[in-house]
């Protein structure tokens, strides 16, 4: 399995890359539901008396609502065991005024609106950009009725929003004002339903609402529903289209609550079973099962339907892969919106075409995210189909079609959770895994933990010391695939030459490397389609290598290009910081070393079969000079790791060196197999 410490240098505030992953298995604890986080402290802080709420999701969605709360004079404490206690204040916020800032929480700024709208007070709500892009409209109209006074400060019909004093007041005093009914559409956002019946029973007033249209994503707004039954309003509802809340409501706290595990966050750890995991090593998660609340506990549906064999209990679920394959599916995905998007990826591993329909909302949420998905997946070989309201999927054709990607996440964390699964097909760097934070800030450290890498043996060691040949038998040997970073060095070293751009323009030669059209295959290394093994060969391009193998900038330009080798079934790579900085978690580490002599020497006998004169006492001074160079240089100087096996050569032929790398790989193997 992977650990995350491991990624030092692969995982960052910018990106974090993820090799091709052989298998998954091993349990997860969930993090508390942001969809129920959010709305039971909202709840609590309206509620009489004190709310002790447990496993309460740290993420940026809930910090953004603990601070509005704060501001508007709600008091909490954190208590041992992680509980939080909330003192409600009755449905009255002790600060009649107030900006606030709520970030890209859309649970938090939509059910805020609605309840600071039918107060007596006056706030400013704002977000980050993306929330000023998200719709508000249809809330604001149907806040309105019910004499609500609500600027919008920029766009029309979006964020940022000016609320003043209403036109009534809680506790009833304004029924000559209220409507009996209010409208407002169910096809935009379930989050604007969810507002206004979580805000209702301020006014005290009965008040019923109809919804215009079909309602999507229902499941949210059972949850909203239940969570209110549990603080002692209930509403009644005549199916879909129309909710009625009681005269006289008040929100009462339930002493203790305890947050179920997030449903949605389940989903990428259920996937992770369906594609890779083996009957017998299952991936289990727990926190959430049959008898939650939440309406992504049907996914498990949806996989099953798939082909995944699924397993539930009351508080966890376990998936393994079918042993025929999953298969591709058309789904109506209104009753599991958000974890939809996890199914466009597993639709990537299925026979056949997937369709997801009834998915508009994908629209108007972090980004768009029909659009992104669309964009991402045919990165990585997909054909994808994008409707209003539709995504359609066809894999790519086979596992060698599978391209190894760079994926933008657009400041959505589903976005990088679902893609992080992609993995199983190809190398991945995913941009931004940061931005799981909004709702789960360690998904990366759990997903390192459940997953099996494509194996990696790294070698080393100075220059003439035969890493290269060893390296290329002890793949041979194994059947995995080779990595000559020296020949990307070397390459780049070539295309600037012949481009007129002097090795010593950092700039210049990272561009070079960073567009390199590169294939390496038995018959020869390739650039831009013509075969240019001998001119890599030649002690200029080797100088070359070296120089530009300095510069930083030209080193970051190949880090991706270099892990996207490690693929299934594994990778022998060779070169200067195989295993220090482009595959730190290599089970199998080996510096080979040898005299400078033996090296010299080694190095006349190929220049003389090749035909080439050279002199022994030269070149045994310029590889001192390129050792005295590569040990004392700023990046990647030549060291062993500490975690290395160290291999003198100096009376070792390429088969015994190759021999003693194979027999350490053994001696490990049975501990990652």
């Amino acid at each position: 399995m992977l650990a995350l410490q491991d990624y030092d240098e692969a995982v960052c505030m910018d990106y974090i890359d993820l090799p091709q992953l052989l298998s998954a298995a091993g349990e997860v604890r969930l993090p508390g539901s942001k969809s129920i986080s959010n709305r039971v402290l909202l709840l609590a802080a309206l509620a009489e008396g004190a709310t002790e709420i447990h496993n309460l999701l740290a993420s940026d969605d809930t910090a953004r609502m603990l601070e509005a709360l704060e501001t508007l004079g709600v008091r909490s404490e954190s208590l041992s065991g992680g509980c939080l206690r909330v003192q409600g204040v009755g449905g009255a916020f002790p600060n009649p005024r107030a900006e606030l800032f709520l970030g890209n929480a859309g649970t938090a700024f939509r059910s805020l609106t609605a309840t600071l709208a039918l107060t007596g007070g006056a706030y400013t709500l704002r977000g980050v950009p993306r929330m000023h892009e998200r719709p508000i409209g249809d809330l604001v109209d149907a806040l309105r009725q019910l004499g609500a006074q609500i600027e919008y400060l920029e766009k029309e019909g979006f964020p940022p929003l000016r609320l003043s004093p209403a036109r009534i007041r809680p506790g009833g005093a304004g029924r000559n004002v209220l409507h009996n009914v209010v409208q407002i559409r169910g096809d935009v956002s379930s989050q604007f339903l969810t507002g206004l019946l979580l805000a209702l029973p301020l006014t005290g007033v009965e008040t019923t609402i109809a919804v215009e249209g079909e309602l999507i994503s229902r499941p949210y707004v059972d949850i909203t529903l239940a969570l209110m039954a549990r603080f002692g309003v209930a509403v009644a509802r005549q199916g879909w289209q129309s909710f009625t809340l009681p005269a006289g409501a008040r929100y009462r706290t339930p002493g203790t609550f305890h947050v179920e595990g997030d449903a949605s966050s389940a989903s990428y750890f259920l996937a992770l079973g369906a594609i890779a995991a083996a009957p017998a090593a299952p991936v289990r998660v727990t926190g959430v099962g049959r008898a939650s609340i939440q309406g992504d506990v049907r996914f498990a549906d949806a996989l099953r339907e798939m082909g995944a064999k699924v397993e539930l209990g009351d508080t966890w679920m376990q998936v393994c892969a079918p042993a025929a394959g999953l298969r591709g599916i058309a789904l109506d995905c209104n009753h599991i919106p958000d974890a939809a998007m996890t199914l466009a990826v597993v639709a990537l591993f299925a026979q056949g075409e997937t369709r997801l329909t009834n998915i508009a909302s994908w629209r108007v949420k972090e980004t768009d995210r029909i659009a992104a998905m669309q964009r991402e997946l045919e990165k990585l070989g997909a054909q994808v189909r994008a409707e209003r309201d539709a995504i359609a999927i066809l894999p790519p054709k086979s596992a060698a079609h599978f391209k190894p990607a760079i994926i933008d996440t657009y400041d959505d964390h589903r976005m990088a959770m679902c893609f992080s699964l992609a993995a199983f097909g190809a190398p991945l760097r995913i941009n931004d895994p940061a931005c799981t934070a909004k709702t789960f800030p360690d998904y990366f450290a759990h997903f390192l933990r459940l997953v099996r890498p494509a194996p990696v043996i790294a070698i080393d060691g100075p220059t003439a010391s035969g890493k290269g040949t060893v390296s290329t038998r002890v793949a041979q040997a194994l059947g995995f695939h080779s990595l000559d970073s020296g020949a990307l060095y070397r390459l780049t070293a070539l295309a600037a030459r012949e481009a007129g751009v002097d090795w010593a323009d950092e700039a210049g030669v990272a561009g070079i490397a960073a567009g390199l059209d590169v294939r390496f295959q038995e018959e020869g290394i390739f650039l831009a389609g013509r075969e240019v093994g001998d001119l890599l060969r030649t002690e200029a391009i080797a100088a070359g290598a070296s120089r530009v193998a300095a510069l930083p900038a030209v080193r970051a330009a190949l880090l991706f290009r270099q892990r996207a080798f490690r693929r299934a079934p594994g990778l022998v790579g060779d070169g200067r910081d195989m295993g220090s900085v482009v595959f730190p978690d290599a089970p199998l580490k080996v510096f080979l070393t040898a005299s400078a002599e033996v090296r010299a020497e080694r190095r006349w006998q190929q220049l003389a079969e090749r035909g080439e004169a050279a002199d022994r006492a030269a070149i045994l001074a310029d590889l001192k000079a390129r050792d005295e160079r590569d040990q004392t240089r700023a990046i990647a100087p030549l060291r062993p790791e500490p975690d290395a096996r160290h291999l003198d050569t100096d009376h070792l032929d390429i088969a015994a060196a190759t021999g003693q790398i194979l027999a350490w790989y053994a001696e490990i193997r049975p501990q990652r197999d």
